[in-house]
């Protein structure tokens, strides 16, 4: 069902054409050979006690091959359609203010992983595809290898694609301490100075 005035049937149909190759289905990205997190409780806990996302944030993270935290940042994502090109430029100017990029590696070293907050339950969505290509397009253009991507709901957190899952943290829990979190704090060199410079501007 369509409400308002169209400009065109034909930049309708070219709109949603163009969105439907931005988006992941669930069984794509199954299918696309996503590496496990060997804790993902211990990555979504140290990150939901650094960024404290509320609805609608996305904190994209890059982990070593021992699934360190070497560099993170966090962002609101602004009310529109779920648009992956639009997601995925958002991702890759993340990633380019923490971290430099792997593209002279013949192959891929890091992973990056994607945390959303948003309301709703758990259950895939168009915007989490969006999120999906973006994610996975962002990594390429960055010389990283795509990881798994997390929503973040009042009812717990999830990984899509995996059916692995917890309670806590939530949307609305209360973040660890991080003394208390179980993945390590990164070395002060952790993402080198933009992400020192990012955590002063984030403690203001």
């Amino acid at each position: 069902m369509t409400f308002g005035f169209a400009p065109s049937s034909a930049a309708s149909l070219s709109t949603s054409a163009a969105s439907a190759h931005r988006v992941l289905e669930p069984a794509e990205w199954a299918a696309a050979g996503i590496p496990l997190l060997r804790n993902p409780r211990e990555v979504v806990s140290g990150l939901h006690s650094r960024h404290r996302p509320g609805p609608a944030t996305a904190v994209v993270a890059v982990l070593d091959p021992n699934e360190r935290l070497r560099a993170s940042a966090s962002f609101v994502r602004r009310p529109a359609p779920a648009d992956g090109w639009m997601l995925r430029n958002a991702l890759l100017a993340q990633l380019r203010r923490v971290i430099p990029h792997d593209l002279r590696r013949r192959t891929p070293v890091r992973t990056a992983v994607l945390l959303y907050c948003r309301e709703g339950d758990a259950r895939w969505t168009e915007e989490d595809g969006a999120w999906m290509w973006g994610l996975r397009d962002a990594c390429t253009l960055h010389g990283l290898r795509c990881g798994a991507y997390i929503t973040l709901t009042r009812d717990g957190w999830q990984v899509l694609g995996e059916g692995r899952g917890g309670r806590r943290p939530s949307a609305v829990s209360t973040p660890e301490a991080l003394g208390n979190a179980e993945v390590p704090p990164p070395s002060p060199r952790t993402g080198g100075v933009s992400s020192e410079v990012l955590r002063r501007a984030a403690a203001r």
